[in-house]
């Protein structure tokens, strides 16, 4: 009887022990599949690519055939390249504009002007604004094309005007373009982040009586401090690897809308240097990294 006793007393341990390393292995098994994945899409294309910035390879001739290696060659060339600049001069403003100032402050503005609207108005604003993002790219740049053009253009039809938007303000025409077409997210990220409010809290800040500005300013931005970082991270990265303004002005006219994806295009496919451009996709991830990295650290200050 005793060790009957003993049996069951030590069967449970045996079968945790083993249901342990059964689970170990389940859960391996399960992500195996996506580690794969992850590797054969992120991993090898990101490695490739720097192995090919260390090369002169290119899509045509001797190069293609027998790449050479050449070390940092094709990184000092771009770091000595005022089109790389430009390009990354120009790729930095359309991020500020566009996403930083743009989608940021006017996502922010309608979620809060629409935070106490009652909910069939408010979702037929949130849907008419998600309608411009979630319509493809190449549709939205065809229409915002017919909209800009000189001729016989929507917007010069309604101001009464005769300009050639893309060729005299096309920075400033991708900008408001990136900005209509990406406020949705920003707006439905701060809707959510004002729902989370107590509204205990408004409340009292109007019994004390601060102002709108001093509810704002002292207790709505301090409160959703956090979502306010990680919107601006995510439409910063977003927007630094856009390539749909070149479908609209193709990086022109003179490279005033030459965004670094752009440059890339055109020097890896069009120019055919597919190292030099692997190279410069380098240099973005790295600039990519340091924008990541930047707004993780002011996130760990902040809160």
């Amino acid at each position: 009887m005793a060790d009957t006793v003993k049996t069951l007393q030590d069967r449970p341990r045996s079968l945790g022990s083993g249901g342990g390393t059964l689970s170990t292995r389940a859960a391996g098994g399960l992500l195996s599949p996506a580690a794969v994945l992850i590797v054969v899409f992120l991993v090898f294309p990101a490695a490739w690519t720097l192995y090919l910035g260390l090369t002169n390879y290119r899509l045509t001739g001797a190069a293609a055939a027998n790449p050479q290696f050449v070390g940092i060659a094709n990184y000092t060339r771009a770091l000595s390249d005022s089109d790389f600049w430009n390009s990354l001069w120009v790729t930095l403003v359309f991020v500020f504009g566009s996403a930083i100032v743009g989608q940021a402050v006017l996502g922010f503005s309608l979620a809060w002007l629409f935070r106490d609207w009652k909910s069939r108005w408010r979702q037929m604003v949130e849907l008419l604004v998600i309608l411009a993002w979630i319509i493809p790219g190449s549709v939205v740049a065809f229409l915002w094309v017919a909209f800009l053009d000189g001729d016989s253009g929507t917007l010069n039809s309604l101001l009464g005007i005769d300009t050639e938007w893309l060729l005299r303000r096309p920075l400033l025409s991708i900008v408001v373009f990136n900005t209509w077409r990406g406020t949705a997210f920003s707006m439905l990220l701060f809707g959510a982040a004002l729902a989370s409010l107590p509204p205990s809290h408004l409340q009292t800040a109007r019994l004390a009586g601060a102002t709108g500005w001093q509810q704002l300013r002292d207790i709505v931005l301090p409160s959703i401090k956090g979502y306010i970082l990680t919107n601006l991270l995510l439409i910063s990265l977003w927007t630094f690897n856009d390539f749909t303004p070149f479908l609209i002005t193709g990086g022109g006219p003179a490279g005033r809308t030459e965004l670094l994806p752009i440059y890339i295009y055109k020097e890896a496919l069009t120019f055919f240097e597919l190292g030099y451009g692997s190279a410069i996709s380098a240099l973005m991830l790295i600039i990519n990294l340091v924008i990541a990295l930047g707004y993780l650290r002011s996130m760990r200050v902040r809160t």
